[in-house]
């Protein structure tokens, strides 16, 4: 074997680290959810229904998946200006989850979910630390997203062609992405 073949089969440490940080997301957010089950299962449980805006949110964050994975395809594919139009779209989506999560928290608070654990309202507590903490990864990715669309938009030339540092966001969005599904079907399914 060649060691150029050598070196294609690796991994770029960078994805690697990501995987690993994505492996330690998860299971924080697998033992949240099931201390969510076990804390609901001792009753004493404030039922809730879940904000209009979480599930718009929920949209927007599956179109800038789309958006996302179209915008990976046309850097590789040399088409910078649909890369662009593309990579701005993601950013403002998720900029756009952002507050629509806060407009979801401030519904919550207008239907009497605090994050103040109460007797009867620690399940308030459980929603806002769990899509809270969400709402920070997210974050993480709306920098990066900012980040990349003032630099495509503003500077006058990039001399970047390795799609490696855009795979790496890609696959953060994608996971942050899904996890929002996974989180958002979670708490769908036990809010009554």
């Amino acid at each position: 074997m060649s060691t150029i073949s050598a070196q294609r089969q690796k991994i770029h440490p960078h994805k690697l680290l990501l995987w690993i940080a994505i492996a330690s997301i998860c299971m924080m957010f697998g033992g949240w959810t099931s201390a969510f089950l076990v804390r609901k299962a001792q009753g004493n449980w404030l039922l809730f229904t879940m904000p209009l805006s979480f599930w718009i949110s929920t949209f927007v964050v599956l179109a800038s998946s789309i958006t996302m994975h179209f915008s990976v395809k046309e850097f590789k594919n040399r088409n910078m200006a649909k890369y662009k139009t593309l990579i701005s779209i993601t950013a403002i989506l998720g900029v756009l989850f952002m507050v629509l999560q806060f407009a979801g928290f401030y519904e919550m608070h207008r239907a009497g979910i605090n994050l103040s654990s109460t007797a009867e309202g620690v399940s308030g507590s459980f929603i806002y630390v769990i899509s809270g903490v969400h709402l920070l990864h997210m974050l993480g990715g709306v920098i990066a997203l900012i980040i990349v669309f003032i630099t495509v938009n503003f500077r006058r030339r990039t001399k970047i062609y390795s799609s490696t540092g855009l795979e790496i966001l890609s696959t953060y969005w994608h996971f942050v992405d899904v996890l929002w599904i996974y989180l958002f079907l979670f708490f769908f399914i036990n809010q009554q």
